[in-house]
Formats: C-alpha cells, sequence, structure tokens
C-alpha cells in the first residue's frame, strides 16, 4: 500500500435536474478512495460521526481501503445539501453540517505514515497541514482546496502550499488564488507558491497540467448521460493518483496518462447519483474509454497541399 487521502467521508443530499439522492455516500475523500481502488490499495484518513450508515461503511470495507485512520466520534457525520441547475459545472451550496468534523484530529499509523503518495483532499488547510507533518520519507504530496478557504484562510492555505509538490483545483479557484484572470499567468502565480505542479480541472472542458515549461491539455469526454456531477472532481483525483501510486512513476510523461485515467473515472461518476456507478464500475469497462481518451487525443500528421 503506498496511498493516503485525507478528506471529508459525507452523507450528501444532492437534487439536479435529473433526479434527488437523500443522504447519500458522498465527501472528498470517498469519491476520491472509489476512483483510486481501481489500480491501488490506499489508507483512508477520515472522521465519522456515531450515525453513520453500516450500509456505507461495509461499502469501504469492500474495496481495498485501510480504515484504521477512520475515525468514528460522537455526533453527527458531516452533511452536505447542494443543488444543480441545468449548468452542471456550478454547484449551489443550501447547506453544511461540520458536525463531528469541528472535532477531527487526523492521526496517522506508522504504517500509513510511510506511504509514498499522498493526497490532502479538500478540507481546511490547518488540517491538511496536520497531515503533512505525520508523513515520513520523501513522499509525493499533492492537494485540493476550494474558494472557501483561499477566501477565509488564505494564509494557513499559503503555508501549506508550500509543503506540497502538485495542486489540484479548478479554474475558477486557480483565478481566484492568483487574483489573475488568464490560465497561463496565474498557472506561473501559483507554482511561485511551492507546487511545482498545478492541474486545473475544467469540467466538460478536461484539465489543463503545468509542470515548468511543458503543458498539457486532457479533453473531456462528451457524455449523454449525465445525472450527478457531484465528486467528480475527487474521482478525477483519485483515478490520476491511484495510477500514480501503481506505478510509482511521477514522472510528467506519466503524469498525462493518470490524468487520462482521472478523466475516465470522473467521466463515470457523473452517470449516476452518489457512488452508484463507480460501485458496479470494472477495470474493463475503465480500460475501453482510456482508449477512447486516447483516440480523442491522438493527431496524425497531415501534408499541406502546395
Amino acid at each position: 500500500m503506498s496511498l493516503t487521502v485525507i478528506g471529508t467521508v459525507a452523507l450528501d443530499t444532492v437534487e439536479t435536474p435529473f433526479g434527488k439522492i437523500e443522504e447519500g455516500l458522498g465527501g472528498s475523500a470517498t469519491h476520491f478512495s472509489a476512483a483510486a481502488t481501481f489500480f491501488t490499495p490506499l489508507s483512508l484518513v477520515a472522521v465519522i460521526g456515531d450515525d453513520f450508515p453500516e450500509k456505507h461503511l461495509e461499502f469501504l470495507r469492500s474495496r481495498p481501503i485501510n480504515l484504521e485512520c477512520l475515525q468514528r466520534l460522537p455526533g453527527r457525520s458531516f452533511r452536505w445539501v447542494g443543488r444543480y441547475e441545468h449548468d452542471l459545472n456550478v454547484a449551489h451550496t443550501l447547506d453544511t453540517q461540520l458536525n463531528v468534523l469541528t472535532q477531527f484530529k487526523p492521526q496517522l499509523s506508522p504504517v500509513v505514515r510511510k506511504n509514498r503518495f499522498v493526497f490532502l483532499a479538500n478540507v481546511d488547510p490547518e488540517l491538511q497541514g496536520k497531515v503533512i507533518d505525520q508523513v515520513e520519507g520523501e513522499p509525493l504530496i499533492a492537494m485540493d482546496t476550494m474558494n472557501f478557504w483561499i477566501t477565509s484562510a488564505k494564509p494557513a492555505l499559503l503555508k501549506t502550499l508550500k509543503r506540497v509538490h502538485m495542486l489540484v483545483t479548478n479554474e475558477a479557484e486557480a483565478r481566484l488564488l492568483a487574483e489573475e484572470p488568464n490560465l497561463l499567468k496565474a498557472s506561473r502565480i501559483i507554482r511561485r507558491m511551492g507546487p511545482q505542479t498545478l492541474i486545473i480541472k475544467r469540467g466538460e472542458y478536461g484539465a489543463l497540467a503545468f509542470q515548468e515549461n511543458e503543458i498539457f491539455h486532457a479533453p473531456a469526454l462528451p457524455l449523454e448521460d449525465i445525472q450527478d456531477p457531484t465528486g467528480a472532481g475527487d474521482s478525477f483525483a483519485g483515478g490520476m493518483m491511484g495510477y500514480l501510486a501503481q506505478t510509482g512513476d511521477a514522472s510528467f510523461a506519466n503524469l498525462k496518462k493518470g490524468i487520462i485515467y482521472g478523466s475516465v473515472l470522473a467521466s463515470f461518476n457523473v452517470e449516476k447519483f452518489s457512488l452508484e456507478r463507480l460501485k458496479v464500475l470494472t477495470r474493463e469497462e475503465i480500460e475501453v474509454r482510456y482508449r477512447q481518451f486516447c483516440r480523442m487525443t491522438h493527431f496524425e500528421n497531415v501534408a499541406h497541399a502546395a
């Protein structure tokens, strides 16, 4: 086992133009784990309340997930309520209940401290920093964040950014963090904050990766059946980091493949509410769609007529 994720395990109530789910299994670390475990086992660092449904725990136990760092505390589990209109790129948060998340103090076991790949999913940057304090060796550390932390906890966020190798965020958040509307300029500003690699998630427009003088653009696969985009970005990160951990190769060339696998997992995630599509997904389906993505990005040299 070489991958660790810290983030939220939540109960999500989500409404889209295509339906609604009440208190489905959600959370940044949950979607990440469901995607990453198609490639590698991982350790999950999170907190749940004593009201967390056993059926959701059974799903986590059914995957190759080490749950020794999943804390169960007295109280209610973290909950999020959101709605999407026809623009599925925009989530409208109706309610957030932190509950036991306010008491969460992440503790890594001696084995988990040694994992070679660490992903800090979307939580308070101070919690992300406490995980970094506990890791041993020189793992590749990647992180996610959101506009809430950029505006309300920027000093802590900047402190954590100095300690990571990679930032994965969406384009609105990249612009907000850099205070720069142009993504190319924003990428240079953000990388001067600490992370050598920046990956910008662009929803239905794919993803961009920046590292030194390299730029890579991965398209999004056109989909007919989209029901719920919740967790797509976390599934993207899980697919990408799971592939990197499986191969043990963090080169930019291999990162490109990881980004495509991340895009594949995100494309499956949105086809059903909660984790219902990932629960029945097979590795064969992943590989078929990976080849579809590869065909989309392939370009043959074309001789121009004189």
